[in-house]
């Protein structure tokens, strides 16, 4: 204002001019003042800002996330300075403004560049790319690299000058929620790589649909191997209960290096690195085939057991304690290969919530029952041999099925009653490999989507029986060769009871322990062996079923030509 109303053309020639000239000095020395002070005061009201976010996150105050990072936005977007750029930065938080036009080429900026740059002053930015020797051994801990296209849409509506602001949080305080909400990794587990969000924000409009993507890179001072890491954003409104969740919309991961992680995405936003230690994803490209192997698999055990559980109907006056333990398996796989295959088909988009839920809990109901009817033909199996094949118990097979339906169908029941959230749409990591790069899809089926309950009772509930299993093995076999010690020849007995101890349990147990070598070499050996084995779990069962019934009918056939030919003599 001062400087508009007291501005003087100068006229050539005329010492009075000169005069004037030299007179109306002060003033223009008056406008710089006023113009630096405004730009001080502007920059001290956002870094006051800025130290009140600090406060807020290390004291825990109550306030809106979304109100106070909005605010940081505004007083930046609204900031008078000079020069090109502004940097101004806290212990946790540091926030740079930069003045654009239409004729913007591009922009590269380096944690290892910023970190030399006082409070306030207009660093030269070299590009990623081409950092000196010096930025290279200081190891940048993140970057990012804007494209010539990021003001072109703005600069068809207006010619005026534009204001980019990128403000980076070395601390998860303001967006904790998204480690618990990401639509397609659920894992308390997980956290961001390095506690670092990334965010940028362009004036006059939101930038999206990028043809060339905004480069953000992170370093991290280790191998990211035996990592899974995924590039997300921060999207606002997508949680009902906080102001956003992360999402992977329209980014995507590549890994130069193993201590570095590229996201190359479309727009911009708050942006960060989910880390999560796990078993690496399954490649695409073998999606394919273990469907396939799925499918056919569990087809033919449905068709299997069915039979197997329709033969036993059919002589069931004929049956005992042991057989009756085994259809009550057979029972379960079925359930389990039905609700298996029903997975994928309900946890597509079209398809209802409540459904994928009520499926998800049917699963995991189906996956606990014959978890516990495995560990309950082992137990069986330990009684026949460690009592002498003399076991009775009162109302034997009741009490079996009160535990092998009852407390899988009270566990799953309890946890709908806690948080029905634990079922629903589940989706899996699928890594696509291209050179030195790799990016990550997805595919969804109905499952547990919480890390806690999985670990707990999918992987431990499987680990307990697989070991139960094992051990009973173990010691079925040193029972069997005991009596074949005791025995002048090698009887049938001691043949049959082999084969009835790797039905039993080798077939029933040992194949669901491959689930525990999902790593390093033996990730994908164990995918194939593991969707081969369980896939066809049913059919093993009903070979099983049919050698015993075969070979129980012709001992009943030779006892009968026994009896015959002594009632003969």
């Amino acid at each position: 204002m001062i400087c508009e109303l007291f501005w003087w053309e100068p006229v050539p020639g005329g010492n009075l001019i000169h005069d004037m000239n030299c007179c109306w000095a002060p003033f223009l020395y008056l406008c710089l003042l006023v113009s630096q002070s405004r730009t001080a005061e502007a920059s001290q009201e956002t870094l006051h800002w800025m130290e009140k976010m600090e406060v807020a996150a290390k004291s825990r105050i109550s306030t809106s996330s979304a109100e106070l990072i909005h605010g940081l936005e505004l007083r930046l977007l609204n900031a008078s300075f000079g020069g090109h750029n502004l940097t101004l930065q806290t212990q946790i938080i540091q926030a740079l403004a930069f003045k654009l036009n239409c004729n913007f080429s591009g922009l590269s900026l380096s944690s290892a560049a910023l970190e030399k740059v006082p409070q306030g002053l207009s660093p030269a930015f070299p590009p990623v790319w081409a950092l000196d020797s010096a930025l290279i051994a200081a190891r940048p801990q993140h970057a990012m690299q804007f494209p010539a296209e990021l003001t072109r849409n703005a600069c068809r509506t207006r010619s005026r000058d534009l204001r980019l602001i990128c403000i980076y949080f070395s601390s998860t305080r303001f967006f904790q929620s998204a480690l618990l909400l990401l639509p397609f990794q659920k894992d308390i587990n997980s956290s961001l790589l390095n506690n670092y969000v990334l965010g940028a924000q362009l004036s006059h409009g939101y930038v999206s649909n990028l043809s060339e993507p905004v480069n953000i890179s992170f370093w991290h001072n280790q191998s990211l191997e035996g990592y899974t890491v995924t590039c997300v954003f921060w999207k606002e409104r997508a949680s009902k209960h906080h102001w956003g969740a992360w999402s992977p919309e329209g980014c995507h991961t590549e890994q130069p290096t193993p201590s570095q992680v590229l996201c190359r995405c479309n727009h911009l936003t708050y942006f960060a690195v989910l880390m999560q230690l796990s078993q690496a994803p399954v490649p695409a490209e073998l999606l394919a085939p273990l469907t396939y192997i799925s499918l056919v698999g569990c087809s033919i055990s449905i068709v299997a057991s069915l039979l197997t559980v329709l033969l036993h109907l059919q002589a069931r006056k004929q049956s005992d304690s042991v057989t009756r333990i085994h259809m009550n398996l057979h029972s379960s796989v079925l359930l389990l290969n039905i609700t298996f295959l029903l997975s994928p088909v309900l946890a597509t988009p079209p398809m209802p919530g409540a459904a994928c839920v009520v499926l998800a809990a049917t699963l995991h109901f189906a996956l606990l029952s014959c978890l516990t009817w495995m560990a309950i033909e082992g137990f069986n199996l330990y009684l026949l041999l460690g009592r002498v094949y003399n076991v009775y118990i009162r109302r034997y097979v009741l009490k079996l099925c009160a535990v092998g339906w009852g407390v899988p169908a009270f566990l799953v029941l309890f946890l709908l009653a806690v948080k029905s959230s634990v079922y629903g749409p589940c989706k899996i990591q699928l890594s696509d490999s291209h050179g030195n790069s790799t990016g990550f899809k997805t595919t969804s089926i109905c499952w547990v989507q919480s890390s806690w309950v999985h670990s707990v009772l999918v992987m431990g509930y499987g680990g307990l029986t697989s070991l139960f299993n094992l051990v009973v093995l173990a010691w079925a076999l040193r029972v069997l060769n005991k009596l074949r010690a005791q025995e002048k020849a090698p009887g049938t007995r001691a043949c049959r009871d082999t084969v009835t101890v790797l039905g039993l349990t080798v077939l029933l147990g040992t194949t669901w322990a491959l689930a525990f070598f999902s790593f390093s070499v033996f990730l994908l050996p164990q995918l194939f062996l593991f969707t081969i084995f369980n896939s066809l779990y049913g059919f093993f069962l009903f070979l099983w079923f049919c050698s015993q019934r075969c070979r129980s009918e012709a001992e009943a056939e030779a006892e009968m030509e026994v009896f015959t030919s002594q009632m003969v003599q």
